[in-house]
């Protein structure tokens, strides 16, 4: 899959396990502007479910797409206000 925005900036939490891909992606998201795409790539696969709760109950984010392959899970959230 191919993603259809432009990436502003990617984090890299593999390795690290719940909850720090969230964490850190609040903390990644906060740095953004409006209209900013991150990219998360993680290697724990609970981050799918986690992220995706996390953007769904929170302000200001959109989960834009994830995608998982080799191990390898990325999410897209963008920064809408």
């Amino acid at each position: 899959m191919s993603t259809e925005f432009d990436v502003t900036e990617t984090l890299d939490v593999q390795g690290a396990s719940c909850p720090m891909p969230v964490v850190k992606t609040k903390q990644a998201i906060d740095d953004l502007e409006e209209g900013e795409v991150l990219e998360v790539v993680a290697t724990d696969s609970g981050s799918m479910s986690d992220i995706e709760g996390w953007a769904a109950g929170t302000d200001g984010v959109e989960l834009l797409a994830q995608e998982e392959g080799d191990g390898v899970y990325k999410h897209y959230v963008e920064k809408t206000a």
